[in-house]
């Protein structure tokens, strides 16, 4: 009996640690979420400009003039940067799911058969 419960003590806590992981995953994921709506909106500010407007980059306090096709090259490379990273969580986010409903099942059949065993 206290092996039992020593081992429902040990999946209920893997699972905990599955459900804490797998939040800090969606936040992460939320987070790039919101960088790839800003750098869209950059991107589609580019594509109203005229072709002669200067463009700054804010660097610290201080704003420094760059070159169109640098500023576009910029949040291009950001936006395929953030594209990547959220398949990359949204796999680790399948990933962590499974394992926590595996974990979950686990718990489940242990609590039954200890159950039956207290009767």
């Amino acid at each position: 009996m206290a092996e039992d419960q020593r081992k429902l003590q040990e999946l209920s806590d893997a699972y905990q640690k599955l459900q804490s992981d797998l939040q800090a995953t969606v936040s992460a994921r939320q987070r790039l979420e919101s960088q790839q709506q800003e750098n869209k909106g950059v991107q589609k500010e580019f594509s109203t400009l005229p072709p002669s407007s200067t463009i700054y980059k804010l660097v610290g306090p201080v704003l420094l003039k760059q070159e169109r096709a640098e500023a576009v090259m910029a949040v291009e490379g950001r936006l395929e940067f953030i594209e990547r990273e959220i398949k990359r969580l949204e796999k680790q986010i399948q990933e962590t799911q499974a394992e926590s409903e595996s974990k979950k099942m686990e718990l489940y059949q242990l609590q039954t058969q200890m159950l039956q065993v207290q009767q």
